[in-house]
């Protein structure tokens, strides 16, 4: 129980052998010097610990003797009430018979007066439904930026049928189409929509289609922020042509941890709507960008062979336009490390880590941009500019590519190094 307390009393034991012996010695040699030293007697700690260990022990007795008398005096109670029933049980068994009896007459009664039935129905749908919808409207208003809009609930009774109607609050009692601007309105649609599934109790996926049109881009990362916070609680499918809503589609599910799935519908020779894995090109990152330019090569190369002169020019016109996108692209992924981006709202200071633009790559980007912006207008659509073979095509694709894995080598290395 304590170990320092029992190794000084083997220690005082020891001294006090040592003190006898020494007496003796001294009685015979009349030697009295080193016998007088003072020890130092652990007895007090002794005391001090059996004194612990008794009141603890008296703690325990009390509470344990504490606990039996409560329960026997519980069931002496229960004993005694039993007993006392029993002398009464059948006068108790007719009062109970008349007092059901007598509520179910006071039940009838309040059921036939159309005004108790206006009043509770009144109250249940306010509580339970309307209230609560008017309370969730206005917070998914004031979530996607039309807080300044109110709904209030309006409710009358007309013959024991309770009627409710929420209302929003606009001055001089407009209509709202007569007041609100068309991204209002469509912010109101949403947040009616999603205040009505919120309170539906169900998990069943919802699909938007094309919710952000006419809202500008504050209300669009609203619009963003609030469906990727849904998409935590069920299915969210939502089909938009802006590149811009869906990288803030992308960028705020990612800050919710909610995964992402994207597809994009195009027209092919087998009809309209076919599903494709892989994004339009403007919403490709560079590798991916990549490969569908090298892609595109290789639908050149085939035309360049049979000899389709036309549409071989048109396609790489249309290749080194979709390549001078891909430098763009490249720039701000690549070379910046994404610490800049279009179509994102922050900037992300920490990315700085691995950016190094050289010389060597100002010249390369300049190079490579100014090769794509000699064909990439109309002039070259026109035909006044003689486009590159597909070989020469294929050449500059590789260059970029090439460029892009060097700076991603090198930019992790960078990163790596400023880190330590």
């Amino acid at each position: 129980m304590d170990a320092q307390l029992a190794n000084d009393a083997r220690v005082f034991e020891q001294s006090i052998i040592a003190r006898q012996e020494a007496v003796k010695e001294a009685i015979t040699s009349q030697q009295w010097e080193g016998t007088y030293q003072v020890l130092v007697n652990p007895s007090t700690r002794f005391q001090a610990l059996a004194d612990k260990l008794n009141a603890e022990a008296e703690t325990l007795e009390k509470a344990s003797d504490e606990k039996a008398r409560a329960s026997l005096q519980k069931e002496f109670v229960e004993l005694d009430a039993r007993v006392r029933l029993s002398q009464v049980k059948d006068a108790v068994l007719l009062a109970v018979t008349r007092l059901d009896h007598q509520a179910k007459l006071q039940k009838c009664l309040a059921a036939l007066k159309t005004t108790a039935i206006s009043r509770k129905a009144s109250e249940l749908s306010e509580k339970v439904v309307s209230k609560e919808l008017a309370e969730a409207l206005n917070r998914e208003f004031k979530i996607l930026g039309v807080g300044q809009l109110r709904v209030s609930l309006q409710s009358r009774s007309d013959r024991g049928k309770a009627l409710h109607k929420l209302k929003l609050e606009l001055p001089q009692s407009r209509n709202p189409v007569e007041i609100l601007s068309e991204g209002e309105q469509r912010a109101v649609a949403i947040g009616s929509f999603l205040a009505e599934v919120g309170l539906s109790g169900g998990k069943g996926g919802i699909v938007f289609d094309d919710p952000v049109s006419s809202l500008d881009h504050r209300r669009r990362e609203r619009v963003a922020k609030r469906l990727a916070k849904e998409a935590a609680q069920r299915q969210v499918i939502i089909f938009t042509h802006d590149i811009y809503f869906l990288c803030l589609l992308a960028e705020e599910s990612k800050l919710a941890a909610v995964p992402v799935t994207t597809q994009s519908l195009t027209r092919r020779a087998e009809g309209f709507g076919v599903a494709d894995p892989d994004l339009p090109f403007e919403g490709k990152n560079t590798s991916k960008r990549i490969k569908a330019l090298n892609a595109q090569h290789q639908t050149i190369a085939k035309l360049h062979r049979n000899g389709e002169e036309q549409q071989c020019h048109k396609q790489t016109v249309d290749a080194y336009f979709q390549l001078r996108m891909t430098w763009e692209r490249a720039v701000e992924e690549v070379l910046l490390r994404g610490v800049i981006l279009r179509f994102r709202k922050g900037i992300e200071t920490q990315r700085l880590a691995g950016v190094v633009v050289e010389d060597s790559d100002y010249a390369q980007v300049y190079e490579g941009m100014t090769k794509c912006s000699n064909y990439a207008h109309d002039k070259a659509m026109q035909g006044g500019v003689a486009v590159p073979e597909p070989e020469e095509l294929l050449a500059d694709i590789t260059a970029l590519d090439t460029w892009r894995v060097d700076i991603e080598n090198r930019s992790q290395a960078i990163a790596r190094k400023r880190k330590v």
